[in-house]
């Protein structure tokens, strides 16, 4: 009889470290047995920042970082397995969503995840199911975001009206009105560019609990020229990454020398505000925050004071917000595995449901 237990990994658009999770799911059970948090080499981490953008040589270093990866996964996934003495033959499969460096919707769309599966799944002796966002695209859909079916199965509550966000480097929102999914998009940069700031000016990884931007005072020129740009005014479906919100983006919005504190507190405004507009029509009664930026609680104090609803973590509705990732992709190669669709075209515009990922056997 097969087993329930998967195991989900994730890196995202931060690029700040692995997200392991080893569930336990079924049609009509989901729960969490472990996880385990795992670091990037920082060297690595700087070769996967380079190849987000266009440069030389890139077929070369995305092989080379893509191996890394593979192996790195493959210890993350070890160590996950050791805390709870679970044997590798146990685990039905690995979802990998590896590491994205480049994301173009669009016609003739396609989306790059690093992260050899064959590595991965040669390492651990555990089927691998990975590449899940292309066939979506095929399909005319944006590929992005994959994760509000999982938000719908675990978040989803008869009679509220419920946005469930995830602010990593980009921010997305997922629309659950009872138990139905009507909608979901990315919003646009969510921790991305405050990280890149404070990696700047502070030398710290990311500004905790929102501190540094607390101490700013929102631009509100910049403000209105950076929620200008066109893709917070383009309806969904949509999904956009590092490509479109990056330090170049940034860099040509300023006119002045600001304090580096009010940029701050200006990106940190620009993620509240483009998330809180996305959600004006849908009208949440209550706003879930899962990913890195729910540990930030100066964002989340104006994400609540732009939408004036609750603002919570997803651990008040079962799951801490820093797996919930993770765990999506547990599920969907669970999915993947009892050829059930992963995608949702009510989300990606995709032309029709379908089984999303590959798989790759030991």
């Amino acid at each position: 009889m097969p087993s329930d237990l998967y195991i989900g990994l994730m890196t995202g658009t931060s690029v700040d470290g692995i997200d392991a999770v080893l569930v336990d799911v079924g049609s009509d059970h989901f729960s969490l047995v472990a996880t385990h948090s795992h670091a990037l080499p920082e060297a690595l981490s700087k070769d996967i920042l380079t190849l987000c953008q266009p440069g030389e040589s890139e077929l070369d270093a995305a092989g080379k970082v893509s191996r890394q990866l593979g192996r790195i996964y493959a210890e993350a996934c070890g160590e996950l397995l050791a805390k709870t003495n679970t044997e590798a033959h146990l685990v039905t499969a690995i979802g990998c969503h590896g590491q994205t460096v480049r994301h173009r919707p669009g016609p003739d769309g396609f989306s790059v995840q690093l992260g050899c599966p064959d590595t991965l799944a040669c390492a651990t002796g555990i089927p691998v199911v990975s590449n899940f966002r292309n066939k979506d695209m095929v399909l005319g859909g944006q590929g992005a975001p994959l994760v509000p079916p999982f938000h719908l199965r675990l978040f989803g509550a008869a009679g509220e009206r419920r946005a469930v966000v995830n602010i990593g480097g980009m921010a997305n929102a997922s629309l659950l009105d009872g138990d139905t999914l009507v909608g979901g998009f990315d919003t646009g940069p969510g921790n991305v560019l405050m990280d890149l700031w404070t990696q700047l000016h502070r030398g710290d990884n990311y500004d905790a609990n929102g501190a540094w931007a607390a101490s700013g005072k929102i631009n509100k020129p910049l403000l209105k020229r950076l929620l200008r740009d066109p893709y917070f005014q383009q309806p969904p479906p949509k999904s956009t990454g590092r490509e479109r919100f990056n330090r170049q983006w940034l860099t040509q919005h300023l006119k002045e020398d600001l304090p580096a504190e009010n940029l701050q507190a200006t990106l940190a405004e620009l993620t509240a505000r483009s998330i809180a507009d996305s959600l004006t029509a849908f009208q949440p009664q209550r706003i879930l925050v899962c990913g890195g930026g729910a540990h930030n609680t100066y964002l989340l104090g104006r994400l609540k004071d732009c939408c004036d609803v609750p603002v919570e973590s997803t651990e008040l509705a079962g799951l801490h917000p820093d797996w919930v990732e993770a765990a999506a992709f547990a599920w969907l190669a669970w999915a993947r595995w009892e050829e059930k669709p992963g995608n949702a075209p009510v989300v990606t515009g995709a032309a029709r449901e379908a089984i999303l990922g590959q798989v790759t056997l030991p």
